[in-house]
This record gives C-alpha cells, structure tokens and sequence, in this order.
C-alpha cells in the first residue's frame, strides 16, 4: 500500500512547496553540470536495477491506481491501457535505463571548432538546458523516461505526473531515488510533485520564479494546448498525432498490410498510432478492398470516402473532422488520393506534423514523399508505431516534439542539451 498523500493547505502551502522545489532543483542542475560521466552512469546502473527489484512494489501500487480509474467509470480503454503497467513494461522501463547508460554522454561533446584570422581558436560544445519540468497524464513510466534522460544530460527535472497515476509515479521515483542516493548525486535532480492538486501544474507553467527553463507536455491535447498558451517558459512538445499512412500503387500487397495494421491496432492509444489510411487511386482496385476488410476484421471501425465505402457495407461515411481527427482508438478515416501528389496534399492540409508513412516499392515516390511532407518523422516501408525514442536507440524519450526549433521528434538525452562558444585565445584584443 502506497503511503498516504502529502497534505498541502491552502494555496499559500502549495506555493511555499512549489518554490521549494524549484530551488532545490535549481540546485540540483548545477551539481549535475559538472558531474563526470561515470558518476552519472553509476546512478543510472543502481536505478536499473532498483527497478528491476521493486517490480512487485511497482505494480501493486499501478494495480491501485488501475483500480481506481476503473471505479470512476470515466476511462475509456486506451486510457487504461496507457494507465497499466506489466512486468514486461516495467522490463521494459528498466531495459531503457540501460540503453540510456550505454549512450555516450552529451555534456562537454564539442559539435564545432574552427579557428579565425586572428588565432582566437572557437568551440561549440554542448551544455544542459538546466532545469526541465514534465508535466504528464496517466502513462507512469514517462516518470523513469524522464528522469534518466535529464539525468544523463545533466538536467534536473520536476516531474508533476497526472492524479491517476500517482502511486505508480512515487514508486517509481522511489527507485530513481535511490539510484541518485548511491551515486552520492543530490535527492533533487530528479523531483516528482508530492500532491495531486491541480494548482501546481499552473504553478510550473510560471516557471517558478526561474527555476525552470522548459517544459515538456505529456498527455492529451487539452493538456498541451493549456501548457502552449499558458506556459511563460519555453515547451516541447505536440498538439496531437493525426498519423497517415499512404498505400502508394507501386506498394507490396502483404507488406502494406502488415503495415497498415501495425501502424492502426499494435497499440490504438499511442502518438503515433495512424489514424488515416491513404490508397492511391491507381491501385485502389487491387489494394483498397483488402486493407478495409483486414481492418473492419482486427476490429477497427473504418470511416471513408464515397470509394471506400463502396468497398464494403461496414464501411462508415466519413465526415470532415474526420480528416482532422487523433481517434487513439480502434477508429480509422480512409481516402482514395491521386498518387503521391495528392497524398502530401491531403497531409499537408490535415496533418500535425508528427508521424507519416508511406509504403512503396517506387524509389522516386517514396524519395519525394520523405523529402515532401513536413512531419517530425517520415518513414518508408516502416510502421508509424516506431515514433518512440527507445526505438530510435535513444533509450527512452522524454516526449516528442514537431516545432521546429531546436529539438524535433523523439526528445532524447542529446535533444536536452543546448550549446555554448569557448573562445581561446593568446591576448587578442579588437581594433
């Protein structure tokens, strides 16, 4: 049984504890700037292998936090899917640290180096952004995702995780934690907000009173709209994944189905599940009809167009918010496009610029199309499901970001770092 919540009353306490936090981070970043390599990944190791071994803790307390968001009778079944961890995910979580270790660090890695006229030699080397704040809903193993990431950038973080979560969130931090205690690293690089109320993610946006240099949103797109327009520190993040995949006419049959169903139902409540199936008109005769049915019969509800309804009675009309729609469920809008030209078209009018996909045995269609669309991540041949950091060789991913500054796509440890110049020189001064 998880300990009881830490009681905070009233507003001015949640203040008080709030600043608290941020400048015991603020802290905390410094201590973690100037930590070697080693140090880090010592940390890194006994948080793995806490995980490992507070596996049956974990997952009593997630049972917990399941149970409740059942009871409430308010959560839909992709949310508890996002919601439930398992010994394989908690594997998974832990599997992820590991892979966070074994990456070369990017702290102090100099990207640049020249020398100007004048002898000054010039260095761009990569530095941490300070201190991250993620603000995330239901998913609890966004809790060790982000902590090790910041961890091995040499960021601290402040992780205020979503009231469902809770439990499965603190036994969690208690393991990463630990890891930062045997290491001999401060408490408070990794920090998770110990209360449920609301107010405190308000408090974060602020950026408590400069402690926090960037935020990232986890969670679904009432939650990072709010951060976008409230937020007064810089944000990564993404709105929503409206996903597509394009069946180009050159496609391989059985390839463009495994894909379409991967990309669709291996796990509907994703980011980076599609949610608009696109078939090129050419082939629309031979290609359309099976991937409808192979979706209506994996259990999928397939909204389409005059043509694909005409490809089966189950087929439902579509509707234009259709094409606008991240359903993360098992819900598909499907068109008939003319050719890749029209498939970028389509994209590039209802789109989030997260994740696209096209399948294609022409060179020139699928070249045009990753060089075409402007989404953070363009696959060929490749399920849209492999948006995700830990498949990218990151390790894990703190979030994924389609903005197009600085970082874009699966966030990883390099991504949270920034850059300064270091200018050597033997006494120049300028005329």
């Amino acid at each position: 049984m998880a300990a009881p919540l830490k009681a905070v009353d009233g507003n001015a306490d949640l203040q008080a504890l709030m600043s608290d936090l941020g400048t015991r981070a603020r802290a905390a970043a410094r201590v973690l700037a100037l930590a070697p390599p080693e140090q880090k990944n010592r940390a890194l190791e006994a948080m793995e292998r806490a995980i490992r071994a507070s596996s049956a803790a974990i997952l009593a307390a997630n049972a917990e936090d399941v149970a409740e968001a059942r009871a409430s009778g308010n959560a839909t079944s992709s949310f508890i899917d996002r919601l439930t961890l398992t010994p394989a995910r908690i594997e998974g979580m832990a599997d992820g640290i590991g892979i966070v270790r074994g990456i070369a660090d990017p702290v102090g890695i100099v990207t640049e180096s020249w020398q100007r006229p004048n002898g000054m030699r010039i260095e761009r080397v990569r530095v941490p952004l300070g201190v991250v704040g993620v603000i995330f809903e239901s998913r609890p193993n966004v809790a060790a995702d982000a902590g090790v990431l910041c961890l091995k950038s040499g960021n601290a973080v402040i992780l205020r995780g979503g009231s469902d979560s809770f439990r499965s969130c603190r036994a969690i931090h208690e393991c990463l934690v630990q890891g930062l205690r045997e290491a001999g690293l401060p408490e408070a690089a990794i920090t998770l907000v110990p209360t449920r109320d609301r107010a405190a993610v308000g408090m974060m946006l602020s950026g408590l009173n400069g402690a926090v240099d960037v935020i990232v949103p986890r969670g679904g797109k009432s939650l990072v709209a709010r951060v976008e327009q409230e937020a007064r520190v810089p944000v990564f993040a993404h709105l929503e994944g409206v996903n597509h995949v394009y069946v180009d006419a050159s496609a391989d049959l059985t390839m463009a189905k495994s894909l379409v169903l991967n990309a669709k139902m291996r796990r509907t409540g994703v980011c980076g599940a599609a949610e608009t199936l696109l078939v090129d008109r050419a082939a629309a005769g031979k290609n359309l009809k099976p991937l409808v049915e192979m979706l209506i019969e994996a259990g999928c509800e397939v909204r389409g167009d005059e043509t694909v309804q005409g490809t089966d009675a189950r087929v439902k009309p579509a509707s234009e918010d259709d094409w606008d729609t991240e359903y993360l469920d098992a819900i598909i809008a499907a068109k008939v496009v003319d050719g890749v030209d029209g498939a970028i078209a389509h994209i590039q009018n209802h789109g989030s610029h997260h994740t696209d996909a096209i399948v294609s045995a022409d060179e020139a269609a699928a070249k045009k199309f990753l060089s075409e669309v402007d989404s953070a991540i363009v696959l060929h041949n490749a399920s849209t499901q492999f948006a995700d950091g830990g498949e990218f060789g990151f390790g894990a991913e703190i979030g994924i970001a389609t903005g197009r500054f600085h970082a874009r796509g699966p966030v990883g440890a390099e991504q949270l770092t920034s850059f300064k110049y270091r200018v050597h020189g033997t006494g120049q001064t300028r005329p």
